[in-house]
């Protein structure tokens, strides 16, 4: 947890951690969460999620970006489609999160993966 944001990791090469992201931002697309989505480059985008792919492209609408004076050309801009593999984190509110269920998803798929 960061200055009271809860950081999920996108781009990480494992199966497992693919799949359960995969469900936990489709849980947040379906809600049409607050989101925002820090690039690799340093950008900052802030918007409503609402689309999630399994290779974790993100949709969201309603974008604003957080540093204007580095991207003015990015303030007429109201939806954005965010490619996964330019991803860092995507920064969510905790209320927005049910972290025992997605503990119980991270238990569950191990144990698949490790056939127990």
């Amino acid at each position: 947890q960061v200055d009271g944001y809860c950081c999920g990791i996108i781009g990480v090469a494992s199966t497992l951690t693919t799949m359960v992201s995969y469900a936990f931002f489709r849980s947040l697309a379906d809600r049409n969460s607050q989101v925002t989505v820090e690039l690799k480059n340093d950008l900052c985008i802030t918007g409503s999620l609402q689309k999630v792919d399994q290779f974790l492209n993100l949709n969201l609408v309603n974008v604003s970006v957080n540093d204007s004076d580095r991207c003015p050309q990015l303030l007429s801009v109201k939806t954005a489609f965010i490619r996964g593999s330019m991803v860092r984190y995507v920064h969510v509110s905790p209320h927005e999160v049910d972290a025992e269920a997605l503990q119980d998803s991270c238990r569950r798929e191990a144990k698949q993966v490790s056939g127990k």
